[in-house]
C-alpha cells in the first residue's frame, strides 16, 4: 500500500521511518510531504491508496470527494480526534477512516496539570522576571491545590489519568461522565452542574459533540465558583472562547490554562511569529497575566509519538489484509 503522509514535520518522520525500517511493514510505502490536507492539497494523493491525515486538517466533504476521486480507499488519522472528518461523505465515497483511540492518556493529563500548576504558581511570569535579574515576587502568588476540589468532565483513558494526579495533590475529586469509571473509586460523580458549582480546578476531557458544542459559555460560566480554574486540552470549541474572555475580565477566574482553542486550525504547529494574526481572539487571551495558552502539545511526548506510529501502521497493515482492529470509524 502506498500512503501519502500529510503535514510532514521533522519528529513525524522521524517516529514513523523508525519503525518502517524495523521489517514488520514491508507493505507500506510512505511518501512524505509538508502541506496540510485540505481541498487545495488532496488531488496531490492521485494515485495513492491511502492517505495519513493529522487533526488540524480539513476532511471536509470537499475533500473526501477529491480524495475518492484519486483512488483513496483508506483515510489514516494519526490522532484520535476525528471531529474535522466528514464521516457520512466517507462511507458514501467507500472510504475507511481510522483513528489512534489512545496512545499516552498519561502525556495529556500530566501536560493538563503542567498548565494548572504554571497559570496557577505564574510560572511563565517568573521565569520572564527571573532572566531579567528581578527576584521581586509581587505578582507570583498563587492558590495551594491541596484539599481543592477538581471536576474532571470526561473520565475516559486521559480524564482518569488526570483524576489520579489531582487525587495525588491531595484533591477531592468529582466527575460528570455520561459513562462513570467504575475503576475511579475515589471519584464522586455528579451532574454537571453541581460539578461547576463545587470545583476550584475544572478540567475538560471529552470529545467534541454538537451536544456538548460549547459547553463553557456564560451560561455555565456564571454557574462556577468565583476564583475558579479552568483547563482545557481536549478541543477547543467545548469553550465559547468569547465568553470566557469576558468572564476573565470580570475576575471570575484565577487561571485558564489552553492547549487547544477555537481558531487553532490555521495557526497550530505553524510558525506565526512574523505573521500578525488576522483575528484577535488569541491577542488578547494572551494578554492576560492569568492565562497560559500551549499550542495543541498534550500529546507530544516521545511515548505518545511511538504509540501513534505504531498504531497508525498497524491500522493500515490491517486494512491491508482485510482486518478490522476496532480503530474504525
Amino acid at each position: 500500500m502506498n500512503i501519502l503522509f500529510f503535514g510532514t514535520k521533522s519528529y513525524d518522520k522521524e517516529f514513523f521511518e523508525t519503525l518502517l525500517k524495523s521489517g514488520r511493514y514491508h507493505d507500506l510505502e510512505i511518501t512524505f510531504i509538508e502541506p496540510k490536507l485540505e481541498p487545495e492539497t488532496a488531488r496531490l494523493a492521485d494515485g495513492y491508496e491511502a492517505v495519513c491525515a493529522f487533526v488540524n486538517m480539513d476532511l471536509s466533504e470537499k475533500t473526501i470527494r477529491i480524495l475518492a476521486k484519486c483512488g483513496v480507499k483508506l483515510v489514516l488519522m494519526r490522532c484520535a480526534g476525528f471531529n474535522n472528518v466528514d464521516l457520512d461523505a466517507a462511507k458514501e465515497c467507500g472510504i475507511t477512516v481510522m483513528r489512534v483511540p489512545g496512545y499516552s492518556p498519561e502525556a495529556v493529563a500530566e501536560h493538563a496539570m503542567a498548565l494548572v500548576l504554571t497559570a496557577d504558581r505564574h510560572m511563565h511570569k517568573a521565569y520572564i522576571k527571573c532572566r531579567e535579574n528581578n527576584f521581586n515576587l509581587a505578582g507570583l502568588m498563587g492558590v495551594n491545590l491541596y484539599g481543592k476540589t477538581a471536576g474532571i468532565v470526561g473520565t475516559g483513558k486521559i480524564g482518569a489519568a488526570m483524576a489520579k494526579i489531582c487525587h495525588g495533590f491531595g484533591m477531592r475529586v468529582i466527575g460528570y461522565d455520561l459513562y462513570p469509571n467504575k475503576s475511579l473509586d475515589f471519584v464522586e460523580y455528579v451532574d454537571f452542574e453541581h460539578l461547576l458549582a463545587e470545583s476550584d480546578l475544572i478540567s475538560l476531557h471529552c470529545p467534541l459533540t454538537e451536544e456538548n458544542y460549547h459547553m463553557i459559555n456564560e451560561d455555565t460560566i456564571g454557574k462556577m465558583k468565583d476564583g475558579v480554574m479552568l483547563v482545557n486540552t481536549s478541543r477547543g470549541a467545548l469553550i465559547k472562547t468569547e465568553d470566557l474572555i469576558q468572564g476573565i475580565r470580570d475576575g471570575k477566574f484565577f487561571a485558564v490554562g489552553l492547549d487547544v482553542y477555537e481558531e487553532e486550525n490555521g495557526t497550530v504547529y505553524e510558525d506565526m511569529s512574523d505573521t500578525i494574526l488576522e483575528h484577535s481572539t488569541m491577542a488578547r487571551l494572551l494578554s492576560f497575566p492569568n492565562v497560559m495558552v500551549t499550542s495543541h502539545q498534550g500529546f507530544f511526548t516521545q511515548e505518545a509519538l511511538e504509540a501513534i506510529s505504531q498504531t497508525t501502521l498497524d491500522n493500515a497493515l490491517a486494512f491491508v489484509e482485510g482486518k478490522k482492529n476496532g480503530n474504525e470509524l
